[in-house]
């Protein structure tokens, strides 16, 4: 069985979380063949060429993930 090539453009890069040597840990908003973007967080090395595993949420999950944080902080206060 045959590979499909996975295309991907960067739309948008919000925040880079990390670095370890030539690789971060980025927030970005990526669109992957051709799909409407979606937020992304992976590690990607210094030209984008190469990435790592990493998890995509819509702007839904995206939501979702920054109320049950702020919900944790205000329970924290």
């Amino acid at each position: 069985m045959a590979s499909k090539e996975i295309t991907f453009k960067i739309e948008e890069e919000i925040a880079v979380l990390s670095v370890r040597g030539s690789w971060s840990l980025e927030l970005n908003r990526v669109s992957w063949n051709g799909a409407p973007a979606k937020y992304d967080i992976r590690s990607w090395n210094e030209d984008h060429t190469r990435m790592g595993k990493g998890v995509s949420l819509t702007e839904d999950e995206m939501d979702k993930l920054l109320a049950a944080f702020s919900e944790d902080e205000d329970e924290e206060d």
